[in-house]
């Protein structure tokens, strides 16, 4: 027993280094070796192979673990529609990520993105998230995304100015501010990079990836396409994705929706459409110590009569900034506060939508980060979003890999 537990040890060391693919012998000692001998007999190998058409393929997941307790503003004991204090563990999303390099050129890929979350029924689901090809150098710089796509804005602020996607959504999407946009679409997506400029444009359906685009009066799709663009200038020739402890940039950038046709509740007439259109502005200033960004975003109304606005017609902002310390800055102080306003007919008071964020985070390593944070949401009196005023206590694990 103890010389085939000895010979096991040995074996899962030696493997563990990458040298699995060599044959390996075992004396009755125990001992292994990479050679044949007298006394000495070959370890078989029962590993299951991988087996795919491409010449590489790699995997990757992404999980939000966590806590939030949420205390309302006001419990009423009655009232259909009331919000009370409560608190609950979640799995916020779990992601697994599948990229099969498929081509020649070995930054295209096909790439496929499952997405755990828990649907209106409470019931954790799995749904497609991304399912692209990306073919790179279609033209001078620029490559393209086909299929279930992302959309031009979210990945780039989520990967250069806002970190912290585990506890909250950016502005443009976020229910408590613009709610204008979620992050991937069915479509096309031109990428382009530069030193300088790099730009991302596209054409959609609009509805984005969780609304059906069935053409009848209760789905949610558009009658038209939806144009996106993002325009982004490095003004210190330096990309700021990712690596925010390492890097210096300064990026400056314009990003927007035309969606022609787009259908809108907020007239209460079935099949009612008008044209979501919206433009934003954003910097963002980082070096290794700190963080702090800023945007503005606007949404028009284009609803042909004067009788109803458009649900999502309005505008807002939002200011965030991030402090690290410590060994490898692997602590962080965050801050966050995001205003948005909704339009209102001629007459009609304009309500203002707050909330502020206020956390630290712990870097444990590459693989593993903390969040500890509260988002105290005010809106003002007479809002449609009054009902989510109070604040919530977050704690949270991101387990990438």
């Amino acid at each position: 027993m103890k010389k085939t537990v000895i010979s096991a040890i040995a074996a899962l060391a030696i493997g563990a280094t990458g040298l699995s693919a060599t044959q390996f012998y075992v004396d009755d000692k125990g001992q292994v070796f990479t050679t044949e001998g007298e006394g000495r007999k070959a370890l078989e190998s029962k590993e299951t192979s991988v087996f795919a058409k491409a010449d590489k393929l790699k995997f990757s997941g992404l999980t939000y673990l966590g806590y939030t307790f949420n205390d309302r503003k006001d419990n009423i004991s009655t009232g259909a529609n009331t919000k009370h204090d409560e608190s609950n563990f979640e799995i916020r999303r779990s992601y697994f990520q599948l990229k099969a390099y498929l081509l020649e050129d070995p930054k295209s890929y096909f790439r496929v993105t499952l997405d755990m979350h828990q649907n209106a029924e409470d019931d954790l689901v799995v749904r497609a998230k991304y399912a692209y090809l990306f073919l790179n150098d279609v033209l001078p710089n620029t490559g393209v995304e086909m299929g279930l796509v992302h959309r031009p804005w979210h990945d780039y602020e989520e990967h250069n100015a806002w970190y912290y996607r585990n506890i909250s959504k950016v502005l443009v999407e976020a229910k408590n501010g613009g709610d204008l946009s979620n992050s991937a679409d069915f479509g096309v997506n031109f990428k382009t990079k530069t030193k300088y400029f790099d730009s991302e444009l596209g054409l959609f359906n609009g509805e984005g990836y969780h609304s059906d685009f069935n053409d009848d009066e209760n789905s949610d799709a558009s009658k038209g396409m939806s144009f996106e663009w993002r325009t982004t200038a490095h003004l210190l020739g330096v990309n700021g994705k990712d690596k925010q402890t390492e890097k210096t940039y300064f990026d400056v950038s314009f990003f927007g929706q035309y969606n022609k046709d787009h259908k809108d509740s907020a007239s209460g007439i079935a099949g009612d459409y008008d044209d979501l259109i919206f433009y934003g502005l954003h910097t963002v200033y980082n070096q290794p110590e700190f963080l702090i960004s800023a945007q503005y975003i606007t949404s028009d109304d284009t609803a042909d009569n004067s009788t109803y606005v458009s649900k999502q017609a309005g505008s807002g902002y939002s200011v965030n900034g991030e402090y690290r310390f410590g060994e490898h800055k692997k602590y962080r102080a965050i801050a966050r506060y995001d205003s948005w306003t909704d339009e209102k007919l001629a007459g009609t008071d304009e309500k203002d939508d707050v909330a502020y964020i206020v956390g630290g985070a712990w870097e444990q390593n590459k693989n593993v980060q903390w969040v500890a944070n509260a988002i105290v949401t005010d809106n003002e009196d007479g809002s449609s979003r009054e009902d989510e005023n109070g604040i919530q206590y977050m704690l949270t694990a991101e387990i990438r890999f």
